[in-house]
């Protein structure tokens, strides 16, 4: 197992110098699951939500994130992303939205944290939107799925 980099050797939080580090292209994608009743699934699905286009005010909530994700997590590195997607997968037997989000840039660190923020904040705008009809939504299972770039390469959970 790794040794926790955030940590100096006196134990104290520190952002990680990634001067020395190669730029590549790094890549890496994150879920978030909402679960929902079966109305609010089908109000947001076929978008008859009376605040109007759930999804598309949760993607830009969820790329906005990802921008924002330096402000947020106080060690992480201000990034200059190159690509930001969410993607929404309904899963009707389940009564889930499934998101998905992808970060990339080419840089010295990686995209994980960006993804997380914005699969997190993209579930919390959905909760946000729908609260009204449904306060007992879920969010859940928010992890990496898959990395790529850097001295790791590639990474699948």
């Amino acid at each position: 197992m790794s040794e926790l980099t955030h940590l100096n050797q006196h134990g104290e939080a520190n952002m990680v110098d990634v001067s020395a580090k190669d730029t590549t292209v790094r890549i890496a994608r994150a879920q978030a699951l909402v679960t929902m009743n079966e109305q609010t699934l089908t109000l947001i699905s076929e978008g008859k939500h009376a605040k109007g286009d759930v999804f598309a005010v949760a993607r830009i909530a969820g790329i906005q994130g990802a921008k924002q994700c330096s402000n947020l997590i106080p060690l992480c590195h201000p990034l200059m992303l190159t690509k930001v997607q969410v993607d929404f997968e309904i899963l009707k037997a389940t009564n889930q939205v499934r998101i998905e989000t992808l970060c990339k840039l080419a840089g010295q660190t990686g995209v994980e944290m960006e993804a997380l923020t914005s699969a997190s904040v993209t579930a919390l705008t959905l909760f946000d939107m729908c609260k009204a009809v449904d306060p007992g939504m879920i969010i859940s299972d928010i992890k990496v799925l898959e990395k790529q770039g850097g001295k790791s390469g590639h990474w699948t959970g």
